[in-house]
């Protein structure tokens, strides 16, 4: 042994914890050969007495290096540096792991589509915090009820069973399909068996399945204008052709559209609450865009994300439920209803994509949640969903006045808040006097997460506006969140 500490190389460590830098240190001397295959460590607490560190320090580290592979323990001889290291690998140097790699033309062979992926996501800037107030698309997290929930799940869990995982195809939980199709049938007039449902993680995937299995690289797709940058990107990512189409109050311009894109495979619209706007699609535009993707080929991608919170008029009927002939698909989302977290999402497919779909989704990630499927499809068919929707909706409505109400207090001058008798979040025209940049520079001092309108143009629009999340929120904190506002606005 005295042999094998006298021969044994000097180690250095460096600044940071002194189990890890030991661990480094040793790696070093296996990857630059100092170390050689087969060669025999000192014991732990020889170790330690060299070094004068914690054999815990020691012990750690190598316990690290063998389950890495670098070191093998045999029982009774000791701890020996591992015989198959390859030799192209022993003659690697150890490269620092906080140096920067300079890499001056970008990632090699990715789909060329990533770039201007890239640009869409620059230009977007999608993230403003998670604690911040006015976030867009997010729900009354204050009134989901957790703790039936909870029991919920616990009931679930005690009632599971094993030969119950057989069962979680890739179109989803069997009766989740059925609470689904039920539900829409009644509420949203869809025309639907459960045999057409396909569970999904959210509506971002719904759109990829659906670019991915009508779009071919060319293809030109109707988006709103402004419209959703999710959809923008999914479609862009498959080399389709993006075909801006403007939007008023009565929704997407179908007449403009036909006009300057007849040769489209697809429409992107969200028909019930055109997003970000809050349009709604009138019924002389619907007909008319079902009877020209009818008598076209087309393909209608109907996000249905907004149409539980409706808040004085009657829900409208879904275009899927006033399709003839089977050419809308349908997205629904539980995300904005339950909690953000809950990425649970259906689409209602024509019979004939059915079979295509399924697939898709397999290829895709298999299957969906089993767990929270099965807590949903129970919270659906007891009744208790809907209950909640109830709920929720009159606090949504309560919550947007009172965020339209303070805006016009505290604010009259600078913003002009649209009032919608749909959605989650207001559109807020800003005074021509104030750039929007400038608008979202104050909302982040104030702790805001307003987005800007341009984030979802592709034409600069002429108007500035913000858009401001009111659901999430009390009354009493949508007043303070404006007024703050108002305060760094004024000094």
């Amino acid at each position: 042994m005295k042999k094998n500490v006298a021969s044994f190389p000097s180690l250095l460590l460096k600044k940071g914890k002194i189990k890890e830098q030991f661990y480094l240190a040793i790696k070093e001397l296996i990857l630059n050969g100092q170390l050689k295959a087969g060669r025999k460590l000192p014991s732990s607490r020889t170790l330690s007495e060299m070094m004068s560190i914690s054999r815990n320090s020691i012990l750690s580290g190598l316990e690290r290096l063998s389950d890495e592979g670098y070191l093998i323990t045999k029982k009774g001889s000791g701890t020996y540096v591992t015989s198959t290291i390859p030799d192209e690998v022993i003659q690697i140097k150890s490269i620092s792991p906080y140096k920067k790699i300079s890499n001056e033309n970008g990632a090699p062979n990715i789909n060329p589509h990533m770039k201007v992926i890239k640009k869409i996501w620059d230009m977007t800037s999608p993230y403003s915090g998670n604690n911040m107030k006015f976030n867009i698309g997010i729900g009354c997290i204050d009134l989901f009820p957790h703790e039936l929930w909870g029991r919920l799940l616990g009931r679930v869990w005690r009632q599971f069973r094993h030969q119950d995982w057989n069962l979680n195809e890739p179109l989803g939980y069997k009766p989740l399909r059925v609470a689904i199709s039920e539900y829409v049938r009644t509420t949203r007039g869809l025309n639907c068996t459960d045999e057409q449902i396909l569970i999904v993680n959210g509506t971002q995937q719904a759109i990829n399945l659906a670019a991915q299995v009508l779009l071919q690289k060319g293809d030109e797709v109707w988006l709103d204008e402004p419209g959703y940058d999710g959809a923008l990107g999914a479609f862009t990512a498959m080399g389709a052709k993006i075909c801006p189409v403007i939007s008023d109050e009565n929704g997407m311009d179908i007449s403009y559209a036909i006009k300057h894109w007849p040769h489209a495979k697809m429409i992107f619209t969200s028909p019930s609450h055109q997003f970000p706007l809050g349009g709604t699609l009138s019924l002389s535009r619907r007909i008319a865009l079902l009877d020209w993707a009818s008598e076209n080929k087309m393909w209608i991608f109907e996000d249905d994300y907004n149409s539980e919170f409706r808040y004085k008029a009657q829900p409208i009927q879904a275009l899927q439920g006033l399709d003839k002939q089977q050419r809308v698909i349908y997205a629904g989302s539980f995300s904005k209803m339950m909690f953000p977290g809950f990425h649970l999402g259906f689409l209602v497919i024509p019979e004939s994509l059915v079979e295509s779909f399924k697939i898709a989704k397999y290829y895709a990630d298999t299957r969906t949640s089993y767990l929270e499927q099965t807590i949903l499809a129970t919270f659906i068919a007891e009744g208790h969903y809907a209950r909640h929707v109830r709920r929720v909706r009159k606090a949504c409505h309560e919550r947007q006045q009172v965020m339209i109400e303070a805006i016009q207090i505290y604010l009259p001058e600078i913003i002009l808040a649209e009032p919608s008798d749909s959605g989650i979040h207001i559109v807020c025209w800003l005074s021509e006097k104030i750039q929007e940049s400038f608008i979202i520079e104050q909302c982040r001092k104030a702790g805001l997460g307003a987005q800007p309108l341009s984030r979802y143009c592709q034409i600069k629009p002429t108007n500035g506006a913000i858009l401001l999340g009111f659901a999430a929120h009390s009354p009493l904190e949508i007043v303070e969140g404006i007024k703050k506002l108002a305060q760094i606005l004024t000094r």
